[in-house]
């Protein structure tokens, strides 16, 4: 048997011990500096405290009084500190050290080293052994690392005194100076010098509205200096009187001849020039003032009109230090008013029109866009020329103004022919007081025959009665108050004329559609249209609410309407208006003109039906379960398009995996025509502004807004109000509006996460309020008659959800057709559940997805 020595091995007992030198060293350092730190740590505290005083110059004005028991102070806490250092300095040797390194290895090798065999020297067989052991223990050894220092000390400064010792020193390094440390012995060593001089100080002070720091002159050195202009210079001399003098021409201002030299001076910055300090210690700066620019404005658009008469005219203004204020003053350009009827004679006198311009509230208002916003409707110079003047204020009272702009002030456009008569006969009233007896005749000739222009008689009253005290005043004199009374009056019996007061749906509909007509025959604007266009959809939709129930009483009541009828659909409808909108949006005013009409028609003998034309009509309860399962569909593809977008930010670059078991889980049904219930707002030809998939949160969190007012509307027309099953379809209906509208929020503020959770949980709720509605459709055909719901049953057949499966009653899949689950479906879904704990489980995918990946296979 042959055995191996120590010099055979390159992990000898001896190399062993020479691998551990360098750890060894820096672990005892370490120790030296845990003992250091430990009883030095109050002097190092108190020293970087001191200092942080000094340089930020706290005791440069204190009295002499507070200087002497600050020093006192010090020096007592400076003692105590030493002498805690010296009761707790000890010095380490270097067995503790290697015991430390020792103990942080497995089985403690460095001791094995340095042992002796004690039995069984004289056998080679042990000796051999003992070798071995000594050769594992100088490899584990040859493997160690240097312990790191525990420099902790929080058990011996329970108040962390040392982090608002070093916290000091940090702000006395930004905002302090290293040249004022010597300020104290200069206080104490020679006070009598600071007392008998000559001693100076001084500080440039810039404006607030610049942002500039004060400067302290003493710490300055001689040389150039760059300062704003209105700059306050402050210079203070200390010590016998005459023996500093100060000298400049930065103020703009002839040189004082006084005998008696002022202890203080100050002055402002207003040109460049030089400041001299004359005497002992003396300095002298060549200042250069920088300009304060005045500000800009100008404005970047014409002005944007909505239909009731807001203005918005889009300006931007800049400035080097920000604008302050500004306004708008708008005068009537009187050479440019068309000076026919009311408007012949000269007007009355009528001060200029001044409005303050909105500013930015926060941010920076150095250069900023903003509009001015307002509605002129009411005032008298609304719809004739005007000139325009925007101008904004600095902080130094610098003015900039815009050229004057020629427009005509907008104001509110009535279409209807007599509330446009009284707001014309207002504004010549507003004009000239001269105008109240012509004003007067007009009114009384326009409203001659009162049956052909009033729609009520309350409106008629109303006029007559203001035409008499019109007729009044103007007999014995119209003061401003009265004019002012008279003109409001004028103003509301316009609006009631314009809008009406009616209740009764129907006659609210055709004002919509009268005004929606003369507002295309009178060449409106695009935002004019689109508003009186929405104001009409409201309108039919509260006529068509109107009429159901008007049918659901008549059918309770046994009643039937006689005649022919004709027999529409609430999506027809809606399909109409789209029609009509996208004529308007493509300027093709004839054809919508003739559409309009035609719908105009169409209401008049219009009898409402629940389901398609020709098939009998659908339950109330199938047409709710039919909007909900349109509801749900198009939640699930806003959830899908929201997960799509969180995975394409964190994982722009992702396998086209994920891609790949989106279309074997989703088939998308084929495109439908007109407005889906459950896709609110999409009319063809038009987008809307929902946007497509994938053209950001903006447009999905739209699209979420407008699936849960269709949510809401589909709730007020959910049948089996009473009934256990009935209320329990509202209330899980409740809670997806509740998800909804969280969904909703976290899409405004660009958290997809969490919009996902909602949109998950409002699916659940849909769910459940199908499942509910369906028992409670279950129970209604049980105690019907034997033979009833079989058309229904067979038209719920043919419906089917998103990937073409057959439904059940109570939106759950059906097990009959072609595309029922199979094995391979089922094959499908567990490939997508492994994929999806597949990318659960990569650690190179960002946090966010892999918490979604995780919260799904916890609900799958």
């Amino acid at each position: 048997m042959t055995f191996f020595t120590a010099k055979d091995d390159d992990h000898s007992p001896e190399q062993g011990l020479k691998s551990i030198r360098w750890p060894l060293r820096l672990t005892w350092a370490g120790i030296w500096a845990e003992v250091l730190v430990q009883a030095f740590w109050p002097l190092i505290a108190l020293v970087l405290a001191v200092l942080a005083v000094l340089m930020l110059g706290l005791l440069d004005n204190a009295a002499m009084s507070v200087v002497t028991g600050a020093v006192v102070a010090v020096t007592l806490a400076a003692v105590g500190a030493l002498v805690y250092a010296l009761r707790h300095l000890r010095f380490p040797r270097r067995i503790e050290a290697l015991t430390r390194l020792d103990a942080s290895l497995p089985g403690r090798p460095i001791q094995a080293l340095m042992d002796v065999q004690a039995i069984g020297t004289g056998d080679a067989a042990s000796a051999a052994v003992w070798q071995a052991h000594q050769r594992r223990m100088a490899a584990r050894a040859a493997a160690a690392q240097a312990v790191p220092a525990d420099l902790r000390i929080a058990r011996r400064d329970p108040f962390a005194l040392r982090y608002v010792a070093l916290l000091a020193f940090v702000t006395a390094l930004v905002f302090g100076s290293v040249l004022r440390i010597g300020s104290v012995a200069g206080l104490t060593a020679g006070g009598g010098a600071l007392a008998s001089g000559p001693v100076w100080e001084g500080w440039a002070e810039p404006p607030r509205y610049t942002g500039k720091p004060t400067l302290y002159l003493s710490d300055l050195a001689e040389g150039p200096l760059n300062l704003p202009a209105g700059t306050l210079i402050t210079l203070r001399m200390y010590g016998e009187v005459g023996a500093l003098s100060v000298s400049e021409t930065v103020s703009g201002q002839p040189q004082r001849v006084d005998d008696t030299p002022a202890i203080v001076q100050d002055f402002k910055i207003s040109q460049s020039g030089q400041i001299a300090i004359d005497g002992p210690n003396g300095r002298a700066w060549d200042v250069t003032m920088l300009p304060d620019a005045k500000p800009q404005i100008e404005i970047t658009g014409p002005p944007d009109v909505t239909a009731l008469g807001e203005m918005q005219l889009p300006f931007v203004a800049r400035d080097d230090y920000g604008v302050e204020a500004g306004e708008a003053r708008i005068d009537l350009d009187l050479a440019s008013v068309d000076r026919r009827y009311g408007l012949t004679i000269d007007p009355d006198p009528r001060a200029e029109l001044i409005v303050p311009l909105s500013l930015p509230i926060a941010g920076d208002r150095r250069d900023f866009e903003e509009n001015l916003i307002d509605d002129f409707s009411k005032h008298p110079w609304a719809n004739l020329p005007v000139t325009v003047t925007l101008s904004v204020l600095d902080a130094s009272e610098q003015q900039a103004t815009t050229p004057p702009t020629q427009m005509i002030l907008p104001g509110r456009r009535f279409f209807d022919p007599l509330a446009a008569a009284v707001i014309e006969q207002r504004r010549d009233l507003l004009w000239a007081k001269g105008n109240a007896d012509s004003l007067a005749q007009v009114l009384r000739a326009v409203s001659y025959r009162p049956a052909d222009v009033f729609r009520s008689d309350t409106a008629a009253l109303r006029l007559r009665r203001l035409i008499e005290r019109i007729e009044i005043r103007a007999r014995y004199g119209l003061a401003d108050e009265v004019q002012t009374e008279i003109a409001d009056d004028l103003w509301d019996l316009a609006i009631e004329l314009e809008e009406g007061v009616l209740a009764d749906a129907l006659d609210r509909m055709r004002r919509a559609q009268e005004r929606l007509q003369e507002a295309m025959k009178n060449g409106a604007s695009d935002a004019e249209i689109a508003e009186l266009m929405e104001e009409l959809r409201r309108a039919t939709d509260d006529y068509m609410r109107q009429l159901q129930r008007q049918q659901a009483q008549e059918e309770q009541s046994g009643e039937q309407q006689q005649g022919e009828t004709m027999q529409m659909t609430q999506d027809d409808l809606q399909r109409m208006m789209d029609r009509i909108q996208e004529l308007m949006e493509q300027g093709r005013m004839a054809e919508a003109e003739q559409a309009l009409r035609e719908l105009q028609e169409m209401m008049e003998n219009m009898r409402v039906t629940q389901g398609q034309p020709g098939e009998g009509g659908q339950s109330p309860g199938e047409q709710a379960m039919e909007g909900l399962a349109d509801s749900l569909r198009e939640q699930q593809e806003l959830s899908d398009q929201a997960f799509r977008d969180l995975q394409d930010r964190f994982n722009p670059n992702a396998d086209d995996g994920q891609q790949q078991g989106q279309d074997q889980g989703q088939q998308p049904g084929p495109p439908q025509d007109g407005n889906q219930p459950g896709q609110p707002g999409q009319q063809p030809g038009q987008n809307n502004g929902q946007g497509e998939p994938g053209q950001g949160q903006g447009s999905i969190a739209d699209r979420q807004q407008a699936l849960r007012d269709e949510l809401r509307r589909q709730e007020g027309r959910l049948p089996g109000g009473g009934t256990p099953e009935g209320d329990a379809a509202r209330d899980a209906l409740d809670r997806a509006g509740r998800a909804m509208d969280g969904a909703e929020e976290a899409l405004r503020r660009d958290d997809l996460a969490d919009a996902i959770d909602n949109q998950s949980q409002a699916m659940e709720a849909l769910r459940e309020g199908m499942r509910a509605l369906g028992e409670a459709m279950d129970q209604d055909q049980q105690a019907s008659e034997p033979g009833q719901g079989t058309a229904q049953g067979n038209r719920r057949a043919e419906n089917t959800d998103p990937l073409g499966r057959e439904q059940g009653a109570n939106g759950a899949q059906g097990s009959e057709g072609d595309l029922a689950l199979d094995n391979d479906a089922y094959g499908r879904a567990r490939e997508l559940l492994d994929e999806i704990r597949r990318r659960s489980g990569e650690e190179t995918r960002p946090e966010v997805e892999r918490d979604y990946l995780r919260r799904l296979l916890d609900r799958f």
